[in-house]
Formats: structure tokens, C-alpha cells, sequence
């Protein structure tokens, strides 16, 4: 029955997914809308900034205008980090963050991936909850999602080396996609009983007698954002798991179908946009089949419990519900949890270090593959760059020059879409190898590990996947608000980000330039069960070749001695 429940949930959250991602198509396209009332704002905003919305421009200027924005974003945030003390809204006097915390928070923020090493009800102010936190939620989604929309843009170009306006294609994410629907889940929340105030901290008087400080505030806007733009960085420390931001079952379930709404819908939009419709069906085929895979068996795992506690002859009636909260349980935190980092989105309503050994193995593909769904936007993009190293192979096997969707694969194309792929397992590789080393060296003057042995190394990889894949959950075993995990995530952070998006882009805006060539008989097909098929084993093997010597050092190497 709970196996049916979570089918019938993906079908219903498809059903939604399909006609927005029509809709999302027409916004990008400059098709009419219900929503083009907004378009005299927007012209005058981009108007106020210099911008002429009809000049189209090449991939290369459009990078430029993203990297750029996204800088004075990073610089807002480290700002306003280090001073919020003195600025208002700050009824609970919270101090002003250290350096290295507020560099790390400012790239997380500002990249989309929301790791948080401060606890948020304590750590942040409502001035910076509101306008650095839900503010960069906002116009950090808007980013991946312009971004991918250039490569659409130029994947229907012919000899056309411009791929259209960043700035058109963020604003109209933010106005026309991320502002309503996060408007509609706030108020839907906020109904549910998830606070949206100003005030200071509620003082309460317990069954004992003792006074009780009750941390609340405008958490309903910003849970709303957090999940819709895959976002996942929480109000309060314990992030969906705390009963202001989750408090029931229905808010649990809303809040689980925003975080895949929109990655379903950008896979619909992308085929709809460059005239492929059954192209959108396969991807969303792929992400699908890959994303059930991770699913089902950690759902296995966490209602059948803890296999050594089962050793010790413990019953379990419930299923593994060490680290879950009672209102949800076992199999509503695998769900939660396989698709938070299957998104990007990393919000938690259940401490992932108390997962089984074999769900943390999960957990951690999730991102490490990274484009079974993926953030919004970007996830699209890894996929684009998987689909360019699948075409290349197809193309060896039938002894044909590779072609995408009428467009020459040449030398250049393949090796940007390989370094792309391989960053992500460097970073990570590279980022862990290196804390196991001062972690060997140094031993327990870090102060950093509270579990030794295999699940401390999951606990370094999996903070290091998390950086590298903008997820920004945590195993939470670690001791990760130091100088040398803020610097070193925060650089993974930037890089992961960014390279991904510059890497596809460049891909498409070359491709972009090319003339298109008619499809033949003998063309690879890239819409059909056969491509899919393909595609899918390719992300497997890539993957499983990147990832697995990591993985058995860590979780599959507990497991294995549980057993």
C-alpha cells in the first residue's frame, strides 16, 4: 500500500508538472500568457537598468551578464551577513556572522545551494532571513533557470550565434514562475499553520513550570521558496524536520510535491520549447526510471529498521525511526529524503546521519549523479551534457558522425561536455581525499568527527557531494562550522555552480552557430525507447565508474559490517 501511495503521488505531481511545463514553454518563448499584465513592469525594470529586452546576444556576453549578477548578489550577502547585528529587523538581537561563516553562507546562498553551518533561527536575522536568504532563493533559481533557457534558446538557431537575453529569461522566471506559485504555497502553508510574523521570540510556560523561548517568524515565504526553487535552505536549524516549518502531514506532502514540480516541468518545457515534445517525454522517462531506482529500495531500507538493532533481537514495528519524526515516519522521510537530493533541493524532515547504511548509499548517487531531476534548471543542463557524451557514443557504434538534433558534434563540443562530467567527481574526490588526510593527520584535534571509522569518511563525503552538487544537506554528524570546511565548501560551491552552467552554454551557443542539417534514416534518433535506453546506462556506468570506489570505502563498507 505504501508503494502504491508514492506511485499514485509521482502520477499526480506529473499531472501537474506536464501543463506547467506547456505554460513555461510560452513564458519563454514571448507567447501570450494569463500572466502579461506583468509585462509593463517588467519592461520598466529592465529599463531602469539599462537593459533592452528585445536585443538578442551571443553565449558568450550572456555568461558574462550572469557571472556578473550573480557577483553582486554574493557581495550583497557577504555584507549584510557581517553587519545584520546593526540593521533592523533583529528583534532577538542576533549577532553578525564571522568571515569565513558569512563566505560560506553568501556562496551557498547565492549558488543554490542553501549548505547551511549556522543554525537559522539563531543565526540569521529577519532582516537577512528576508532580504539576502528568500531574496537569493528567489533570484538564484531564476538563474539555473535562464540559463538553461539559453540552451534551448540556441539549440533552435541555425547559423545564429545569439542565444537571446539572460536578462529577460531571469526576469520572466522570477515574475512569471517562481513569484505566483510561491505566492499560492506561502498562502497554502500559512493556512496550515507554518508562521509568517514579525515579531520577536514567543515566551512560553511548560507543564513544569519552566519558561520556554519559542523562535518564530516570516518562516511561511520562505519555505515556499526554499522548496519550489530546489532551494532547501531552512528557516529554523532543524529545516523541514521542525514543526514551524512541517507541521503536519498535508503541509509534508505539498511542500515534498514543490520540490519535484518544477524539475518535472522544466524536462516537459525544454521538449515543448525546441519543438520535441516526445524528447521531453524520454528525459522525463530517464530521470524517472534513475530516480525509482534510488527510491524504492531506500523505502525498503527504512521500513524494514536498523539491521543491527534487529541482531539484538529490538522490534521494530514501525521501521528504522531513529532520527524521524513520529508524524511522518520511516517511509515518509525516504521519500523526502531520495528526492531532496535527487533535486538539488537538500531540505531534510529527518536526520539523514540516522539512515541506514544502504540508504545513505542512496542518498549520496542522488547527488553525485546529480541529473535525476537536479535543481531547477540546472539538472536539465547536467542531463544536456550526458546526452551529448550519449549521442558521441551512439554515434561510434553506428559508424556515423555524431549529430544532435541536426547539429555536427565536432572534437570541441565532446571535450567540454567530459570536463563538465568530470569536475563534479574531482571536486568531490579531491575535497574529501583531502579532509580524510588532515582528519589522519591531525586526528581528534580537529574536533570535526563524532562517529569514527567508515561513517565519519561517509560523513567528509557526503559534506563534500553536497558542496559539489549544490544540495546543501548534511549527515549532520560533523562538525562542519570551521574555517576549513566554510573555505573549502564555499570554493566547491562556486565552482560546481558555475562551470556546469558555463560548460553547457558554451556547448549550445557553438552548436548554435552551425548550420542545421536535415534529418535522415540514418540519423541516431534521440526520442525514442532505444536512445533512452541508452542514455540511461550511460549516466549508470559514468557514474558507477566516478563513484563507487568512494561509496565502498564509506556506506557500502558499513553496511557490510553490520551484516
Amino acid at each position: 500500500m505504501l508503494y502504491l501511495s508514492l506511485l499514485l503521488l509521482l502520477a499526480v505531481t506529473t499531472l501537474l508538472a506536464y501543463p506547467l511545463g506547456r505554460y513555461m514553454a510560452r513564458v519563454y518563448r514571448g507567447e501570450r500568457t494569463l500572466l502579461d499584465f506583468l509585462t509593463p513592469l517588467e519592461r520598466r525594470l529592465l529599463r531602469l537598468a539599462g537593459i533592452d529586452p528585445a536585443a538578442e546576444h551571443s553565449w558568450q556576453k550572456n555568461l558574462l551578464a550572469l557571472l556578473v549578477l550573480n557577483g553582486l548578489f554574493f557581495l550583497w550577502a557577504l555584507v549584510i551577513l557581517m553587519v545584520q547585528a546593526s540593521l533592523p529587523l533583529n528583534p532577538d538581537g542576533i549577532p553578525n556572522m564571522p568571515f569565513h561563516q558569512a563566505f560560506n553562507t553568501a556562496i551557498s546562498f547565492m549558488t543554490n545551494t542553501n549548505l547551511q553551518h549556522y543554525s537559522g533561527e539563531t543565526g540569521a536575522s529577519y532582516f537577512t532571513q528576508l532580504l539576502v536568504f528568500c531574496y537569493l532563493q528567489f533570484v538564484s533559481a531564476a538563474t539555473g533557470m535562464a540559463a538553461l533557457v539559453l540552451v534551448m534558446r540556441a539549440i533552435t538557431q541555425s547559423r545564429n550565434g545569439l542565444v537571446g537575453n539572460f536578462y529577460v529569461f531571469f526576469l520572466k522566471s522570477a515574475t512569471r514562475i517562481l513569484l505566483p506559485l510561491a505566492i499560492l504555497l506561502a498562502v497554502a502553508l500559512l493556512v496550515d499553520g507554518v508562521p509568517a510574523t514579525l515579531e520577536g521570540a514567543a515566551q512560553a510556560t511548560t507543564l513544569e513550570g519552566a519558561t520556554q523561548t519559542i523562535a518564530r517568524g516570516p518562516s511561511a515565504p520562505m519555505v515556499a521558496i526554499k522548496q519550489l526553487g530546489t532551494n532547501g535552505g531552512g528557516y529554523f536549524g532543524p529545516n523541514s524536520a521542525h514543526p514551524l516549518e512541517n507541521p503536519t502531514v498535508t503541509s509534508n506532502l505539498l511542500e515534498w510535491m514543490a520540490i519535484l514540480l518544477l524539475p518535472m516541468a522544466m524536462v516537459f518545457a525544454f521538449g515543448r520549447y525546441i519543438g520535441r515534445p516526445r524528447l521531453g517525454w524520454m528525459l522525463y522517462g530517464v530521470m524517472m526510471a534513475g530516480y525509482l531506482c534510488l527510491l524504492l529500495p531506500t523505502v525498503y531500507q527504512e521500513v524494514q529498521g536498523n539491521a543491527a538493532l534487529a541482531q539484538m533481537d529490538i522490534y521494530q514495528p514501525d521501521g528504522s525511526m531513529e532520527g524521524k519524526e513520529s508524524r511522518f515516519g520511516p517511509g515518509l522521510s525516504a521519500l523526502w529524503g531520495v528526492t531532496a537530493t535527487c533535486t538539488s533541493n537538500g531540505s531534510v524532515n529527518a536526520m539523514h546521519d540516522s539512515f541506514t547504511a544502504l540508504s545513505g548509499t542512496f542518498l549520496l548517487l542522488g547527488m553525485m549523479v546529480n541529473a535525476f531531476w537536479g535543481g531547477v534548471g540546472v539538472g536539465l543542463l547536467n542531463m544536456y551534457v550526458f546526452v551529448v557524451l550519449a549521442v558521441f557514443m551512439g554515434g561510434l557504434m553506428i559508424g556515423r558522425t555524431p549529430e544532435l538534433w541536426g547539429k555536427k558534434l565536432e572534437p570541441r563540443e565532446i571535450k567540454l561536455a567530459a570536463l563538465v562530467f568530470l569536475l563534479h567527481p574531482l571536486l568531490i574526490l579531491l575535497g574529501t581525499g583531502l579532509a580524510a588526510h588532515i582528519q589522519a593527520t591531525q586526528g581528534d584535534a580537529t574536533g570535526w568527527l563524532a562517529n569514527p571509522g567508515y561513517h565519519g569518511f561517509s560523513e567528509m563525503l557526503y559534506e563534500m557531494t553536497s558542496s559539489s552538487a549544490n544540495n546543501g544537506s548534511g549527515f549532520e554528524g560533523l562538525g562542519d562550522n570551521t574555517p576549513f570546511w566554510n573555505y573549502a565548501t564555499g570554493i566547491i560551491m562556486l565552482l560546481a555552480r558555475f562551470l556546469p552552467i558555463i560548460g553547457p552554454v558554451a556547448i549550445g551557443g557553438l552548436l548554435a552557430a552551425k548550420q542545421t542539417l536535415p534529418e535522415t534514416g540514418g540519423s541516431l534518433r534521440t526520442d525514442n525507447f532505444t536512445f533512452g535506453l541508452l542514455l540511461f546506462f550511460v549516466v549508470l556506468i559514468l557514474s558507477a565508474l566516478a563513484f563507487f570506489p568512494a561509496l565502498a570505502l564509506g556506506p557500502v563498507a558499513e553496511y557490510l559490517t553490520l551484516i
